[in-house]
């Protein structure tokens, strides 16, 4: 499993983020050892009003668990390898949350730890505990007979998967995979040496490098979004002025959007709405779907769920009854049997859990089958819809470039290029 985790604090906000219902298929609260709440919310607030009495400010520590994509993870999976980290990392025994997430044909695990030992106040440390989840990803992989990821071969690179989260709300808020955003930046940067051509190369695809106030180097898109060149390149900032030098002489933010908006026409911003309105349509349907799917598997895990719970309140009143009480039970404890009895409700009640999670990971892995083919279909409704905005993002570059000079439309049309946005 890949393998990510940070301190932090913000209770109430993390718990805000696992129990958010709108982004994720199905969410379930798997467990909450060591707190008096069985509510997330009320759980972290517990371990926050516990911190006050330190001087711990990052109080909790969050980890998320990715397995494999092809790999369905059960709930002793995750169980273990939560046991596994705890261990690895010095939190054994601290309160904590995991919380299961299913999206787009996915099934990951988020794990949240108090870092508050409530005996001596005081905080946990937590040394070098990235490396330690590397070493402890890749066991994890071994153990379970995955193929390793290169990140994990190799320790050289970053998972691409593994966006901050200021990253993936950008990225969101632009109808743009992440991946997708950063593989341009991060291409760019392989085919150029120098400021221009790495300007060059970005404009291919749509975003206009500038000068930003502080973080030097920094790209817009045509609809005037920001983006940090050394962060969506994966770089850090003294490599890329080392690469391109002062960026004095590009336009200010302001400038490259005033300039965008004034030389992006209200055509090309209709082709544009025309282009995003007509993919919103194309994925309805699948969203539809999608809805329809969501709505059919919680009935069913609600039916599980309560199914279940009804069959253990019989089962544990009928354990409950075998225990005589007066003076037939004064007797049985004098004699053992009581003892006796009582070892055996504990074993069948061990068996009887067994036999529930059994249960549940088969619907769900049951379910997750369904879910992964109806998630096929949007994959590659996505890649086509990413292709179209090639395409169109080149259009609007070729256009910008004919607006800077009037003679490149002279010369595209004895090349035999047809301007497809100037209509």
């Amino acid at each position: 499993m890949i393998l990510k985790a940070s301190q932090r604090s913000g209770a109430a906000a993390l718990a805000d983020h696992l129990m958010n219902s709108l982004d994720n298929d199905h969410i379930e609260l798997l467990e909450t050892r060591g707190f008096i709440a069985e509510d997330l919310h009320e759980a972290f607030a517990e371990a926050h009003a516990i911190s006050n009495a330190t001087r711990c400010r990052q109080f909790l520590f969050s980890l998320s668990l990715n397995p494999p994509l092809d790999h369905v993870a059960s709930e002793e999976q995750f169980l273990d390898a939560a046991d596994r980290i705890e261990e690895r990392l010095g939190l054994g025994g601290q309160p904590r949350a995991i919380v299961i997430h299913e999206k787009e044909g996915r099934r990951h695990a988020h794990v949240v730890w108090s870092r508050i030992d409530g005996a001596e106040l005081k905080a946990i440390n937590l040394p070098h505990f990235k490396n330690k989840l590397r070493d402890l990803s890749r066991d994890l992989f071994l153990d379970h007979g995955w193929e390793l990821p290169k990140g994990l071969q190799s320790y050289g690179a970053k998972s691409p998967l593994n966006f901050t989260l200021e990253e993936w709300q950008q990225a969101k808020r632009t109808g743009i995979a992440p991946r997708e955003i950063k593989q341009i930046f991060q291409s760019a940067w392989e085919r150029s040496d120098s400021q221009t051509g790495f300007k060059n190369a970005l404009e291919e695809r749509g975003y206009f490098l500038a000068k930003g106030d502080r973080r030097g180097f920094v790209a817009l898109d045509v609809d005037g979004n920001v983006y940090s060149v050394p962060k969506w390149t994966g770089l850090k900032t003294k490599e890329v002025k080392a690469r391109f030098g002062d960026p004095g002489a590009l336009p200010s933010v302001a400038e490259t959007r005033t300039n965008l908006n004034r030389k992006v026409t209200h055509q090309m911003r209709d082709y544009i709405d025309e282009i995003k309105s007509d993919q919103s349509q194309a994925r309805e349907p699948l969203r539809d779907e999608l809805r329809v799917m969501k709505a059919a598997h919680r009935a069913e895990r609600k039916k599980l769920k309560e199914g279940q719970s009804k069959r253990w309140q019989e089962e544990t009143k009928a354990r409950s009854a075998r225990l005589n009480k007066g003076l037939r039970g004064i007797f049985d404890r004098l004699t053992g049997a009581a003892k006796h009895t009582k070892r055996k409700n504990e074993r069948e009640a061990y068996k009887c859990a067994k036999r529930d999670q059994t249960q549940r990971n088969r619907l769900v892995i049951a379910q997750m089958k369904e879910r992964k083919k109806l998630q096929k279909r949007i994959q590659k409704l996505r890649e086509k819809q990413k292709q179209d905005r090639h395409i169109m993002m080149r259009d609007v570059v070729a256009s910008l470039r004919r607006l800077r000079d009037p003679d490149q439309l002279q010369r595209d049309r004895q090349r035999g290029r047809t301007p497809r946005l100037s209509r």
